[in-house]
């Protein structure tokens, strides 16, 4: 008997560089089969984003509906208050990864703003949330540079349960993530690339998705997600 698929809740990235394409690929290099439910479909390059078109929140329920049992789930770009709210309602029974995809790296915005209220409330559903500082600093009105253990406790007094705080717009020859769960704090750390790559976020999330399905602990699973990442970037 196959093992249960994990669900992949995102935009379709035209490009193919972000979004539900990498999920994809992602899963396939863990061997992981995959189900989705698109929230978007999107029109991109990797110097902007041309057009948005929100799936009805009802088709993604649909998609979500369909998809049966799961051993996980990855979600991403999730566009408007009404898809965030559907899929907090039929979010399945399995560990779940946030990754709050709030801005696309041209800078266009991928989640309306009265939708934070909504993701807020998401974010208290999921196993872990993955936000890069931007995204935190958004969530928490706190400053990017803040300390981590104070960008950490004020996700965690919002409802989240774990937190990998991505250290990939911090400065250093090391790119640090920093797990947080309520009992620990956990380093994950890896030479930093000399290049940048679209779609390390989606990447990272549907590769923790992995080694939860897959079994693992959650701080494995963050470990094996930041090495296959690091791969990913090294890769031409």
């Amino acid at each position: 008997m196959q093992a249960d698929p994990v669900l992949i809740i995102a935009g379709l990235d035209s490009g193919g560089g972000a979004g539900l394409m990498r999920d994809l690929a992602t899963l396939a290099a863990f061997g992981q089969r995959a189900k989705t439910a698109a929230t978007a479909i999107t029109a991109q390059t990797d110097a902007q984003v041309l057009a948005i078109h929100p799936v009805p929140a009802e088709t993604v329920a649909a998609q979500i509906r369909a998809a049966g049992r799961v051993a996980a789930v990855k979600i991403g770009m999730l566009t408007n208050a009404a898809v965030t709210e559907t899929v907090t309602r039929h979010l399945p029974d399995a560990p779940a990864v946030l990754d709050p995809v709030l801005i696309s790296s041209s800078g266009t915005p991928l989640l309306a703003p009265d939708a934070l209220p909504a993701l807020y409330a998401l974010m208290a559903r999921v196993t872990l949330i993955t936000p890069n500082l931007p995204e935190a600093a958004h969530l928490t009105g706190l400053p990017p540079d803040a300390p981590a253990e104070a960008t950490a406790a004020a996700l965690f007094a919002m409802g989240a349960r774990a937190v990998l705080l991505k250290g990939g717009h911090a400065e250093g020859l090391e790119a640090m993530d920093l797990l947080f769960t309520s009992t620990a704090r956990i380093p994950l750390s890896a030479p930093r690339s000399a290049t940048g790559k679209r779609g390390t976020g989606c990447t990272l999330a549907s590769a923790i998705a992995c080694g939860l399905a897959q079994g693992l602990p959650l701080p494995a699973a963050c470990a094996a997600a930041k090495a296959h990442v690091t791969a990913y970037l090294n890769t031409p």
